[in-house]
């Protein structure tokens, strides 16, 4: 029997994707990570699913869980909020298992970060303004950051960066920010992305601390760098009358014409 890691997706229970939906509706057996799903997502479970909430459980506790299905032939499904490629600590899970010769899968599910820019409405990477996305956080009680992945750093590549589980360090993120991107850079923070009670932050790097509702200390995403701002970018090539593509050549002596090549 297989230990299916699924992404949930950020919240909204309409993000989940048609593949972890079917999985849940197969599984016996659902572990879930508390209040980060969403519980309509759990309602894809089997009538008579065991359903474990794993919010007050170690990873001992996780493991063996899953060692108790596996031995009474039952798939699980392990539910994560976002994607799993990210902060899920699914990575310690799957070491355990596979030690155990317990066999895994792996679902994507849509990330915080895409969620919380479909809520600005924004693409994050606009010619010339930022071509990369840095997704990262700092240092907290779980985790510390390896040497050179400070917000200094990454703030002097100019790209759009997406902080996670740092919302509590505000103060600091834009003090380790302002030298690099300016006192003037767009910041948005984007609370609980695509949950009904969303809610979003825009200002300025010099602002973003006045700007804050209180209260929201917890599952929000900071956005900032240039492209938030939505302007001064030039248009993509991708579109242009004169760009040469594969599908779209523009004479007959384009690299892209059907003489010599595959159309592929």
């Amino acid at each position: 029997m297989t230990i299916h890691f699924i992404g949930a997706g950020p919240g909204a229970a309409d993000l989940l994707t048609l593949r972890g939906r079917d999985i849940i509706a197969a599984c016996p057996v659902c572990l879930y990570a508390g209040s980060l799903v969403p519980r309509e997502i759990l309602g894809h479970c089997p009538k008579d699913a065991d359903i474990i909430n794993t919010a007050s459980m170690d990873l001992d506790a996780i493991i063996a869980a899953c060692q108790v299905a596996h031995k009474a032939g039952h798939d699980v499904a392990r539910l994560h909020s976002g994607d799993l490629s990210v902060w899920s600590a699914m990575g310690e899970q799957i070491r355990r298992l596979r030690a155990l010769d317990i066999p895994v899968s792996v679902t994507p599910g849509v990330p915080a970060f895409a969620a919380a820019a479909a809520a600005l409405g924004q693409e994050l990477t606009l010619p010339g303004l930022a071509q990369s996305v840095v997704l990262t956080r700092t240092p907290g009680r779980a985790s510390s950051m390896p040497k050179g992945e400070s917000l200094s750093n990454f703030a002097r590549t100019g790209a759009t960066l997406a902080i996670h589980l740092s919302i509590q360090n505000l103060d600091a993120v834009v003090s380790d920010l302002t030298p690099g991107y300016g006192a003037d850079c767009p910041v948005a923070v984007v609370y609980r992305a695509s949950w009904p009670d969303q809610q979003i932050i825009r200002a300025t790097l010099a602002t973003i601390a006045e700007a804050m509702q209180s209260g929201i200390s917890r599952t929000a995403i900071i956005l900032v760098g240039p492209a938030l701002s939505g302007e001064g970018f030039s248009e993509s090539c991708l579109y242009s009358t004169h760009y040469d593509r594969r599908y779209r050549p523009q004479s007959a002596d384009s690299q892209w014409s059907d003489r010599g090549h595959d159309d592929d």
